[in-house]
């Protein structure tokens, strides 16, 4: 008898097939991925700074609003990271 995990992984795999990629999609993929972890690194980096800045400078409102900020590049950058990645997983990359 099969587990309701084993069962779910059935169905995933027939709905959507493992992909096979090429070497030269995975060194694509690991460039990108590169890439987007420093612009990542970069932003997170300059708003930590001006949010310990406004904190030092006790304008709590502006660290709120550049923590907020971060958290939205943040998706917004994991978001792109996902989309060009796929996009080389299906060659158009």
């Amino acid at each position: 008898m099969k587990t309701a995990y084993e069962l779910a992984m059935e169905r995933l795999s027939k709905s959507s097939p493992a992909v096979k990629l090429t070497a030269q999609q995975k060194r694509a993929i690991a460039e990108v991925d590169a890439r987007y972890q420093a612009k990542l690194a970069e932003r997170e980096i300059t708003l930590r700074d001006a949010r310990a800045q406004a904190l030092a400078a006790g304008d709590g409102e502006k660290a709120a609003e550049l923590e907020q900020q971060l958290a939205q590049e943040r998706q917004k950058l994991r978001a792109e990271l996902e989309e060009k990645k796929e996009a080389i997983r299906q060659g158009k990359g």
